[in-house]
């Protein structure tokens, strides 16, 4: 199922729900009464580098469980976030659309640090939505870990059960915060019910590691008490805690015999978190989850990708993804070729639940059902943007988060400051490191990419919209 978009689309904020046999028939797709309609589990990491397990040859981190995950299922190195922070890439996976089309293009903050930076103060929950579609589709449908499509500091922000979850428990979200390692079993007991039900689920899983601060306890300081240098350490072992806690997930689907019909991801918000310049380790506190370390601990690794959380090249948005569902997406198998977006999860998870989008809707991704079941897809047909907040000139202790912009097209990159002024090119199949900039060599190729970007930055909102703003600014 491919939804295509109007460059000059903005997204309604409301949209009725038509049955569901009417909806497939409009969007051409093909229903199936003996099709299986997978359970689905999404986890999704917060600043795990693409380098940060074992499986990609990460020299001192051990994840044994997501390893598992690659062992069983494929693991597709192309794939991308739709931002180098957390807030916009949740917003891509939650409705299917650019984060830009919601002027959400940072982390969600306290309401003056929004307020400045042109930012709402939470993600619209009448915006189309992931869960509600697939509830819809007869899904019973879960929150667990990390929200921050608002913040815990706005006390007048929807909770997730306002975006169409069952069941929720979360920090970085108004009213009481879970505690931040009670994710796992939380997840575990939703999928018991789900299944005493009998009903199809969909869960986020959505785990606090390896973000600042860094929560460690004692069982997996042992266990890593090996690394000698003490920041890795701690590194590793809230990795080894996050890991443990999948591991959890995985055994209670084997157990209850659903792993063979349960769609499991794992995949990360951005790259790798780094302090701007040398850093005492030292305690820091979080309003959400508490007293941890601080971020000289953050030692995540890019796999050799440029740049980390915060920009646009690969480095900041180019993440794990390993997806497993037995019997249906190739086992032990790698992906290397296929650029696959966070904006295509949700026509993907649609196409395999039969979950019918609103009237109208138009996702700025595709399904890629093909291409998890082993069809490798070598050229991007769709072009995908990105919009982050970036300073020009580069700063000197970041010489790659001045990119405000990107669009990728076939596999080509353009990276661009805030003006236009200055721009990258990268041929992403044979330099997928982007290492070699050919804008000079291919002033075409450049030209047109960027007039296709500022095409769509016309189609952009000139400030948020809808019910998005807490009383606090009043």
């Amino acid at each position: 199922m491919e939804l295509a978009v109007d460059p000059g689309y903005v997204p309604a904020m409301r949209f009725p729900l038509l049955p569901l046999a009417l909806h497939l028939i409009g969007l051409g797709v093909a229903v199936s009464a003996a099709a299986p309609k997978p359970n689905i589990l999404f986890i999704f990491a917060d600043d795990w580098g693409w380098g940060d397990l074992s499986c990609h040859g990460h020299p001192y981190v051990e994840t044994p469980n997501i390893d598992r995950l690659a062992a069983e299922g494929t693991d597709f190195h192309r794939f991308t976030v739709a931002s180098g922070v957390c807030s916009p890439s949740r917003t891509a996976v939650m409705t299917g659309h650019f984060p830009a089309r919601y002027h959400i293009d940072g982390h969600f903050a306290w309401v003056p640090s929004n307020a400045k930076r042109g930012m709402p103060d939470w993600l619209d929950p009448e915006a189309p939505l992931l869960p509600r579609m697939l509830q819809g589709a007869g899904y019973r449908t879960a929150h667990f870990g990390k929200w921050h499509l608002a913040n815990d500091m706005i006390p007048d922000s929807p909770t997730p059960a306002e975006y169409g979850f069952d069941e929720y428990g979360a920090f970085n979200c108004s009213g009481e915060q879970m505690p931040v390692h009670d994710d796992a079993r939380r997840t575990v007991a939703f999928i018991e019910r789900a299944a005493a039900e009998g009903k199809p689920f969909f869960v986020n899983l959505w785990v606090h590691e390896p973000h600042t601060p860094f929560h460690t306890v004692p069982k997996y300081e042992w266990r890593t008490r090996h690394i000698e240098d003490r920041a890795d350490q701690i590194y590793a072992s809230v990795l080894a805690h996050a890991d443990d806690r999948i591991g959890e997930v995985l055994d209670a689907l084997d157990r209850l015999g659903l792993a063979g019909d349960t769609l499991v991801i794992f995949s990360s918000d951005n790259g790798p978190a780094r302090a701007a310049g040398p850093a005492e380790l030292e305690l820091s506190y979080d309003t959400a989850t508490g007293a941890g370390w601080g971020i000289a601990a953050a030692k995540g690794t890019t796999g050799g990708r440029r740049g980390y959380k915060g920009c646009l090249f690969e480095g900041g948005v180019g993440v794990p993804f390993i997806a497993r569902w037995p019997g249906h997406i190739p086992a032990g198998a790698v992906d290397d070729r296929s650029l696959i977006s966070a904006v295509d999860l949700l026509p993907t998870f649609c196409e395999l639940a039969g979950a019918p989008p609103p009237e109208g809707y138009q996702a700025d991704g595709v399904s890629q059902v093909e291409t998890l079941r082993g069809k490798v897809a070598p050229v991007r047909e769709k072009a995908l943007f990105w919009k982050i907040g970036a300073p020009w000139p580069a700063r000197p202790n970041k010489p790659d988060h001045w990119g405000a912009y990107a669009i990728v097209e076939a596999n080509w990159k353009l990276v661009a400051n805030h003006t236009g002024s200055h721009r990258v090119l990268f041929d992403l199949a044979a330099d997928p490191l982007e290492q070699n900039d050919l804008a000079v060599a291919e002033p075409e190729r450049t030209e047109a990419l960027h007039a296709k970007l500022e095409a769509w930055k016309a189609t952009l909102p000139e400030r948020p919209t809808g019910d998005v703003f807490s009383e606090l600014r009043r």
